[in-house]
């Protein structure tokens, strides 16, 4: 007699199928658009997050080249008043100065045709500082329908002169004039360099 029947057979022979379990459409149609929602919102995110990204590169890199334009904008300012400077400095030293003293005389005899105008039976009057008064009269033309008397006084400098015709008065200061010129160009380049240096 065998003991076959006292072990338990491990052979391949067996009859039986194992049960799967039962899956319907409907679970499966479900699973389907579960999985394709969550990969469209998981798209979705992505695109968005990566095109805020671009949008803050974008951004970042527009305001770095702003700032940059804004540097070069005021160092173009500040060497173009740099460059300036010594030009109005000549401009109002040599050359203002040399052009008023030589139209100097010229410039009172229009004056004082200007203020005649209306006022031809009134004398007329020019008081120039000492040394003025030759050239002066000299540029006075014949014409004139009253005497013009030129003088000289002590008190005025070169390139101050007053103008009386009868009871109304004009002075010529060209010194107050370059003065003037002067404090114009010296505020206008203190308030060019400060707005460039602080925007």
């Amino acid at each position: 007699m065998t003991i076959a029947h006292l072990l338990e057979d491990f052979g391949m022979n067996t009859s039986a199928e194992p049960a799967l379990p039962a899956v319907s459409e409907e679970l499966i149609e479900e699973q389907r658009l579960a999985s394709f929602e969550n990969g469209y919102s998981a798209g979705w995110d992505d695109a968005v997050t990566a095109k805020d990204q671009e949008s803050n590169r974008v951004s970042a890199e527009l305001a770095n080249s702003l700032e940059d334009l804004s540097f070069t904008y005021h160092e173009a300012q500040n060497q173009l008043l740099d460059s300036l400077d010594p030009m109005f400095k000549v401009l109002t030293s040599a050359v203002l100065p040399d052009a008023m003293a030589a139209s100097f005389g010229h410039h009172i005899v229009d004056q004082l045709s200007d203020m005649a105008k209306g006022q031809t039976d009134q004398p007329m009057q020019i008081v120039v500082s000492p040394g003025e008064a030759a050239p002066v009269r000299s540029l006075l033309p014949d014409n004139f329908s009253v005497p013009v008397t030129v003088q000289e006084d002590s008190v005025l400098s070169p390139g101050q002169a007053y103008l009386r015709i009868g009871s109304t008065e004009c002075e010529i200061n060209c010194d107050a004039l370059l003065e003037s010129i002067q404090d114009s160009i010296e505020a206008f380049t203190y308030h060019a360099k400060e707005d460039s240096q602080y925007g």
